[in-house]
């Protein structure tokens, strides 16, 4: 996967989908498993997490944390979660 800076606005579709897809859909599928408290693949869906949900924080926690997305870690790199951290700087923009 490019972690390549990012040039002009991140967008959901072009950015950060495939992270969510990639590192969390496995549990927080359309029926979420694991004991996952909602989904996360629509744009909807994950917008409201960042902003509601304290997506941003629970990626961010240090390995180890329990409350630590994903599950049981490792943590993200954190060129991804940085990814995710400018779409919401940017407007959480769908496309």
């Amino acid at each position: 996967m490019d972690t390549a800076p990012i040039t002009g606005l991140a967008t959901y579709n072009m950015n950060v989908k495939s992270i969510i897809d990639n590192n969390c859909v496995v549990c927080h599928a359309a029926v979420p498993k694991n004991g996952a408290p909602m989904s996360l693949v629509t744009y909807d869906q994950v917008k409201n997490a960042v902003l509601n949900r304290g997506l941003l924080t629970r990626i961010s926690l240090e390995n180890g944390n329990s409350s630590l997305m994903p599950q049981g870690g490792p943590r993200l790199p954190q060129a991804t979660i940085d990814v995710i951290k400018k779409w919401e700087q940017d407007g959480l923009l769908e496309q």
